[in-house]
């Protein structure tokens, strides 16, 4: 799902990790750009293409895997939420939220889904964020894990590491800022850092 130019069906199927494959978008524009990518390799028998809001284009037992990329936390659960009968038989599904990473994991919990495999990249300047997961219960979150991975923290994956460090010189930069400043808006707002500062300092403490 949003699969904009198709780059990675198109590699999936390429590289013979999947037979065929479905490019799905909601909007015209990105399937174009995928139609010519996939005529271009020599593909258009083997990736579908369709124009699709989340899943909705699928039918039962189409596919069993599902790739969402390269949009917000907010719409990765709406479009879980949306198909979850789709959701519910995939073998497994890959998830690379942008943002709101705390309440997409905080999502999959409690709707029954299990966190199988987490990585995380830094690429221009930007940290991506990658996860797979499956449906069936896995034991509870701790509030670290939920706000930075289990499996990144049990890996003690070096990109969040780095990751963490940006967090706690942030929030120590922004609370400098903020130092001589007054007012309840303020003040609540110095609480939130410092509790974020101090989980992200646990974190590197605990797992670094």
């Amino acid at each position: 799902m949003g699969t904009d130019h198709g780059y990675i069906p198109i590699y999936l199927v390429r590289t013979k990790k999947n037979p065929r494959a479905f490019a799905l978008d909601i909007n015209q524009g990105p399937l174009l750009r995928a139609r010519e990518h996939i005529h271009a390799h020599g593909l258009d028998d083997k990736i579908e293409v369709r124009q699709s809001d989340g899943v909705k284009a699928l039918a039962l037992g189409e596919c069993d895997c599902a790739v969402l990329a390269g949009m917000g936390g907010a719409l990765t659960i709406r479009i879980m939420e949306e198909g979850k009968a789709i959701f519910h038989e995939l073998q497994e599904f890959v998830l690379q939220p942008q943002s709101e990473l705390w309440k997409v994991r905080r999502y999959l919990w409690e709707h029954g889904y299990t966190v199988i495999a987490e990585d995380m990249v830094w690429e221009d300047e930007k940290f991506y964020l990658m996860m797979k997961a499956r449906y069936g219960r896995t034991t509870e979150y701790t509030q670290i894990e939920l706000l930075y991975g289990r499996e990144l923290l049990r890996n003690r994956n070096p990109i969040l590491k780095l990751f963490l460090e940006k967090e706690v010189s942030t929030r120590k930069w922004i609370l400098q800022r903020l130092e001589s400043e007054t007012g309840k808006h303020i003040e609540n707002r110095k609480k939130e850092l410092e509790e974020e500062l101090f989980l992200a300092k646990e974190a590197l403490r605990i797992y670094f």
